[in-house]
């Protein structure tokens, strides 16, 4: 048997299957085809009903894009699959039958009610009941919402809160704002406001009410179908909130906040974000939560990774606000519903799906399978937390030097809408606070070694570090022997007197360089305290020795000498010398000797001093004197002919005049020896 509510068959077919009980209803609007639908955008009436009377009936309607079906009782329930289809606007195309869910009811409604279900812009629908196999809830109705109406709103007020919880975060907040390093206010996530989404305040009933801090947070969807785009997401916000309202008898939208599909979050229940906002969500357990609603259905579905993330972050910035760990379990007393009687104790998971406490089937089973996932994202500590930075300093092994100015900057792998704030330690101190997307601070140190830690706290209250070691150094390396010249073995030349510059140079943390910078740049090492130069004879040689610590302190000293080249002509000899000439010698001239006893000498005026004889394999000994004193005897023979080398040299830290005498020894089989002159350093 088949039994009409009110309807047409507007495809004249009349015939219905034995094995089910079809309800029809037609509504069709002003225009009945595309052609006469121009204007895509609903507009006019906001909430239109339609009553099922068992007539057969056509009604004229206004444009809607959310429907749901509501009855008088609210105890009451639908015995039967609620269906509908609805023609879009501008294309006169009809929808495949959908399904409206009837599984959930909630204390503040003042009629029984389905999910509402999301259509789109549309111009007719029509509904049928399958299954039904008992009477149908009295003033079974349709309700059409037209989310885009445009109603004139009231001026909002201040909301005066009629209760507030212990652990209301705005006392919290002051609370923080009076530590010694003043810590940035605890993040908002990103989302759409209110006023965003254009809430219609002029419907609202009441001012809000908080609870206590939130223990739970309970993941809802708003069953309301995928079939919609992310720039439809406000309008269905605005459509949810309709109906709750006017169809429902609900003070507001009854979810603390929404989010669609594309991961954008929306304001709900008004109040404050970050305030504990009393909603209507889940039946029984509204006190002490918070909720977020998926927009869309996911009973066979899964929310984007975007989506599991910032639901995540949503409930982290909610628990985490009273120190709750989101991947945790707390249990909490009824108040009252269907599933738990007023009183009993039920355990729950602190990030639960609405099916956790009611009879329903709400999140759907694909989003309700992704908790865990959730949990564990809300509840993680922050990871791969790095330094990628030391702004002012240089790094040598595991240390930092700097002057005393730095500014750390560091990495982290979790998103940063999950990361309440960084802080930066110094030894244990909290020196700076810097909110989520701020990842570098600048910091002074004091003199000396330094641990310096990096937390990133995590919106649920985890956090990690990272130590980095620092030491501050505003003091210049010192010279404890500044640079020196002095005389050394090798061959002279008129343009490269053999030399040897000398330092000690010291820093009281780590030296970084240590460079010659005159007459030519050459980096010296930081190990070395010696390195043979030269230059040019009897012209004035500078030589500038640069140390730059790790910190980039630096310190520079210079020293000038002459290398003065005095021939052998200029000496003072006594016994048998013969001259020699050969342009291997110095100015192509030199002396020779082979008489013992034969001897030269030089009175001079320097720090260095330096004699110059040719080596050979025939070449002789000589015997050398300073000031008078001996200073032992130098052979002079060697495997190949060598001319005008430094064969004795002498340094003195102070220039002064001595004397510098050569004697001929007379060698026995090679007594001959060339003398080719005496170089000091003036």
């Amino acid at each position: 048997m088949s039994k009409w509510i009110t309807g047409v068959d507007v495809h004249g077919n009349r015939t219905i299957s034995r094995a089910s009980v079809a309800l029809l209803t037609l509504v069709a609007g002003v225009g009945s085809g595309p052609a006469q639908a121009r204007d895509q955008r609903p507009a006019g009436t906001a909430l239109q009903t339609v009553a099922l009377t068992g007539t057969v009936t056509r009604e004229a309607i206004r444009p809607f894009s959310l429907i749901g079906a509501t009855w008088a009782d609210p105890a009451a329930r639908v015995d039967g699959t609620v269906e509908v289809r609805t023609r879009a606007m501008g294309t006169g195309r009809w929808s495949s039958w959908q399904t409206l869910e009837t599984d959930g009811g909630a204390p503040g409604d003042v009629r029984g009610a389905s999910d509402p279900l999301w259509v789109g812009p549309s111009d007719a629908v029509e509904a049928r009941v399958n299954g039904a196999r008992s009477p149908l809830p009295a003033d079974l109705r349709m309700d059409l919402i037209n989310p885009e109406a445009v109603e004139p709103v009231a001026p909002r007020h201040a909301p005066n809160p009629r209760s507030t919880g212990s652990g209301d975060f705005a006392r919290k907040s002051a609370r923080l704002e009076k530590a010694t390093v003043p810590l940035p206010a605890r993040p908002i996530p990103r989302l759409v406001t209110r006023v965003g989404w254009r809430a219609n305040e002029a419907i609202v009933k009441g001012v809000p009410e908080y609870t206590g801090p939130t223990q739970v947070f309970f993941v809802h969807h708003t069953a309301t179908g995928n079939g919609y785009s992310c720039a439809q997401s406000a309008s269905i916000v605005r459509g949810i909130q309709a109906y709750q309202v006017r169809s429902r008898g609900w003070d507001d939208v009854g979810y603390n906040f929404l989010i669609d599909k594309c991961g954008t979050v929306f304001e709900g229940r008004r109040g404050g974000v970050a305030r504990t906002v009393l909603g209507a969500h889940t039946l029984g357990f509204n006190a002490e939560a918070s909720s977020i609603a998926v927009i869309g259905s996911y009973g066979g579905r899964a929310v984007s990774t975007r989506v599991r993330t910032v639901i995540a972050a949503m409930a982290a910035y909610k628990l985490g606000a009273y120190g709750n760990p989101p991947n945790g379990r707390v249990v909490l007393t009824s108040g009252g519903s269907p599933r738990f009687p007023l009183g009993r104790k039920v355990p729950l998971f602190r990030i639960s799906g609405h099916r956790d406490a009611g009879q329903t089937a709400c999140p759907g089973n694909a989003l309700y399978a992704q908790l865990p996932s959730i949990r564990a994202i809300a509840g993680a500590a922050p990871t791969g937390l790095r330094m990628i930075g030391m702004g002012g300093s240089a790094r040598a092994g595991r240390w930092y030097f700097t002057k005393g100015l730095i500014q750390p900057a560091w990495a982290v792998n979790t998103p940063l809408g999950l990361i309440s704030r960084f802080e930066v330690w110094v030894d244990g101190v909290l020196r700076v606070a810097t909110p989520a997307g701020k990842r570098s601070a600048p910091i002074r140190l004091m003199p000396g070694g330094h641990t310096v830690t990096v937390r990133a706290m995590h919106l649920s209250g985890r956090s990690t570090t990272v130590n980095s070691r620092v030491f501050a150094d505003t003091s210049a390396p010192v010279f404890s022997r500044e640079p020196d010249l002095a005389l050394r073995p090798g061959t002279v030349n008129l343009g490269a007197v053999p030399m040897h510059l000398d330092w000690t140079v010291r820093d009281n943390a780590s030296l970084g360089s240590v460079r010659l910078t005159r007459p030519a740049t050459v980096n010296l090492g930081v190990t070395a305290r010696t390195r043979n130069v030269g230059a040019a004879a009897n012209r004035p040689a500078t030589f500038t020795v640069r140390a730059t610590d790790r910190a980039f302190n630096f310190v520079s000293a210079s020293v000038t000498r002459t290398p003065v080249v005095v021939s052998e002509s200029a000496a003072q000899r006594s016994g048998a010398w013969r001259p020699l000439r050969h342009s291997t010698y110095l100015g192509g001239t030199a002396v020779g000797g082979s008489v013992r006893g034969a001897s030269a000498s030089w009175r001079f005026s320097g720090s260095s001093a330096a004699l110059v004889l040719s080596r050979g394999p025939n070449a002789g000994r000589v015997a050398v004197l300073l000031d008078g004193r001996p200073q032992g005897t130098i052979d002079l023979r060697s495997t190949r002919s060598l001319p005008r080398q430094v064969v004795w040299s002498r340094w003195w830290p102070q220039s002064g005049e001595h004397t510098v005498r050569v004697v001929v020894e007379g060698t026995k089989g090679r007594p001959g020896v060339a003398l080719d002159g005496l170089v000091y350093l003036k």
